[in-house]
């Protein structure tokens, strides 16, 4: 009797043994998933926040070109000769740089190495249109004492012909870069994500899954030398994967060169600074997180662009 209540008992331990073997297996394989779930939790969280930085940033800088572009078109619109071969050369080149950087920030997935290589190039660039425009106002002061010159020889019209040419040749590129100067740009430019209520309202959203449509606003600068009337305005979005949305038959033209457009939009310009708005609904389709940029141009230019980013 006393053999078989000993072989109970031992039977009992074993049998507690393993049950307390599970419990232990099922508590390490608990605290094992919890851990995993918060790893990859901080990750994404980090993944997340470090793209929205860099969209962020490419914004900044691209805020930064425009201001470059714009005090570009500052120094033709306020009639600053450029008839200097070499600086039509330097002015070539500044603008190659505009557009090149631009090219470089419409590339996705920008690691911050390659952003901080584009914000040193925006540095020298900026530098580099100082320099231009210190060059020009020497250039102008140098016409303006030849055409003094010009009026006090007027007698010796013989000895002064190379000087007249010379000025023929400024007046001439003047002419050219008053076509540029003319055209109009936006002073003010804003994207925000639209949600579409049930009863038509539309509120601002800034979630991706949300957004129905993109609102575009903006105002254009002032300025006397644009032609007042009906403005076709181009507008180009790209999305987050740097891709452009396009249909192929979207044609447009600047400087020359064939553009592909998302879509147009006519416009009534009177020079008075108003505020113009436009919505986009990629064709129902729907939007996706991260940044998209818009570009509008018109008259044969950008007019501005701006980026938002959907989370």
């Amino acid at each position: 009797m006393e053999v078989q209540t000993s072989k109970e008992n031992k039977s009992e331990i074993q049998v507690r043994k393993k049950d307390n073997s599970k419990v232990y297996f099922f508590i390490i394989a608990i605290v094992a998933l919890l851990l995993t779930n918060v790893y990859f939790y901080v990750k994404f969280k980090s993944s997340g926040e470090k793209l929205y930085t860099i969209a962020l940033q490419k914004e900044n800088l691209q805020i930064e070109i425009d201001r470059i572009e714009a005090e570009l078109d500052n120094i033709q619109r306020e009639g600053e000769t450029m008839g200097s071969e070499d600086i039509v050369l330097s002015e070539q080149k500044v603008r190659e740089g505009i557009a090149n950087l631009r090219s470089n920030l419409d590339v996705a997935n920008l690691s911050e190495d390659r952003l901080a290589d584009l914000k040193s190039e925006v540095r020298l660039l900026k530098n580099s249109v100082s320099d231009l425009k210190v060059r020009i106002e020497e250039l102008n002061l140098q016409n303006e004492l030849l055409q003094k010159e010009n009026e006090e020889l007027n007698s010796t019209v013989n000895s002064q012909t190379d000087k007249v040419q010379t000025l023929e040749r400024s007046n001439r590129a003047l002419r050219e870069k008053v076509g540029v100067a003319s055209s109009i740009k936006v002073s003010n430019m804003v994207i925000n994500g639209v949600e579409i209520k049930r009863r038509g309202n539309r509120e601002i959203e800034t979630k991706a899954r949300r957004v129905d449509e993109l609102q575009i606003q903006f105002s254009i600068a002032d300025n006397p030398l644009a032609t007042k009337g009906n403005k076709d305005i181009y507008i180009r979005i790209v999305d987050p994967n740097g891709n452009l949305i396009v249909k192929e038959e979207n044609i447009f033209q600047v400087n020359n060169d064939d553009l592909q457009y998302t879509f147009k939009e006519t416009i009534r310009f009177t020079n008075n600074g108003e505020e113009y708005e436009f919505l986009w609904n990629n064709n129902n389709q729907g939007f996706r997180k991260g940044a998209y940029t818009v570009l509008l141009y018109a008259d044969n230019a950008i007019m501005g662009r701006a980026s938002i980013v959907l989370k």
